[in-house]
């Protein structure tokens, strides 16, 4: 609890601590193929990163943060059943989707060029 960053990624904003895992519905800057296991990733849109009793504040992002992380593996989430029906027309709509996620846990947390840790 002592060391964490709030970051944006995938239209969402995630509070991440090293070692930890986290689902993500989508990696903007990675293409669909290059989504395998152990592929690392740096995150440089940061909003914010807390250090013990230093918290740093970016406006929108932080200059010179980085979150660097590795893909455990993409997979598709439960799936989503959408059912329309519209009353005396006699309609009925059965749809559904999986969405696609990916699991990734985050190795460190650097800011201005040094590592900060847990």
């Amino acid at each position: 609890m002592n060391t964490y960053a709030v970051i944006e990624t995938g239209g969402q904003q995630l509070r991440v601590e090293p070692g930890r895992f986290y689902n993500i519905r989508h990696f903007s800057s990675i293409t669909p193929s290059l989504l395998e296991e152990n592929t690392k990733i740096l995150i440089y849109r940061v909003l914010m990163i807390r250090q013990k009793f230093h918290i740093n504040i970016g406006h929108p992002w932080l200059k010179g943060a980085i979150v660097k992380g590795r893909i455990l593996h993409p997979y598709f989430e439960k799936k989503i059943t959408i059912y329309k029906m519209i009353s005396k027309k006699k309609t009925r709509r059965k749809l559904g989707h999986r969405q696609k996620s990916t699991r990734f846990i985050v190795d460190s947390i650097c800011f201005n060029g040094e590592e900060i840790y847990a």
